[in-house]
């Protein structure tokens, strides 16, 4: 065998080898990528909501829950008709793979604007609030847990996120705390599972009753996805197309 071929079959099996030692890690990323994603209390969802008041549409919201790195995002922006004209509403909310809050930030378009970001460090919320023509404003809310629930005026994304915080293991009636940033409002909220209930379309659906000291919303799931919220005393209704 000539010098030249011995060395063409020399860098041929260090090809080969680099070629295996490729896939190896290509193999462990993917198996490592579907561990994170199994510890992760999320799966990926996407889609659009029809906002109604008395039967009639007022609104529309997209939204998109997705991994991001170790951590996850959800965002949603949403369009509100009034006597006032049109206003956009955006958020967007990073979160652990257990649903603790890392950051959100909102911002609304219309006949007003303003802009928020908050930092979550642990129980406490460091909100910086800017208003067209104003300083910004800064305010810190200290919460009984780093288990924070996001639940911002207009976008009902934020009701899948809380739906996904629910132990269904544990069952029962089950208490977060929560905060509204368009309002700078902490409170709590409960949430429990009524099970599976019969809906119009004749498919069984999870029904979750979420109350606060004076609302109480009713939340409707299809395995993971979040299909209907319905809040009877302002007989409002947000329906998945």
């Amino acid at each position: 065998m000539t010098r030249t071929r011995k060395r063409f079959l020399a860098a041929l099996g260090c090809v080969a080898a680099t070629a295996i030692l490729a896939a190896a890690a290509s193999t462990f990323a993917v198996g490592a990528s579907g561990a994170l994603k199994s510890l992760s209390i999320f799966t990926p969802d996407k889609g659009n909501f029809r906002i109604l008041v008395s039967g009639h549409q007022i609104g529309k919201e997209e939204f998109e829950i997705g991994p991001n790195g170790g951590d996850w995002t959800a965002k949603g922006t949403s369009e509100i008709q009034s006597t006032d004209g049109v206003t956009h509403v955006s958020g967007t909310l990073q979160m652990h793979a257990d649903g603790t809050p890392v950051s959100y930030e909102w911002s609304t378009q219309g006949p007003k604007k303003a802009s928020s970001t908050i930092t979550f460090s642990g129980p406490v919320a460091t909100i910086e609030l800017r208003l067209e023509g104003r300083r910004p404003f800064t305010q810190q809310f200290t919460f009984n847990s780093p288990q924070i629930a996001v639940l911002d005026n207009n976008l009902y994304y934020q009701y899948a996120v809380l739906a996904r915080l629910y132990d269904r293991d544990k069952k029962g009636v089950q208490t977060f705390s929560v905060l509204v940033p368009q309002e700078l409002t902490p409170g709590s909220v409960t949430v429990q599972s009524l099970g599976e209930q019969n809906s119009n379309s004749g498919k069984k659906l999870e029904e979750l009753v979420v109350k606060t000291e004076d609302l109480e919303v009713d939340l409707f799931l299809d395995g993971e996805r979040l299909v209907r919220i319905v809040a009877p005393s302002t007989n409002a209704e947000i329906v998945r197309q």
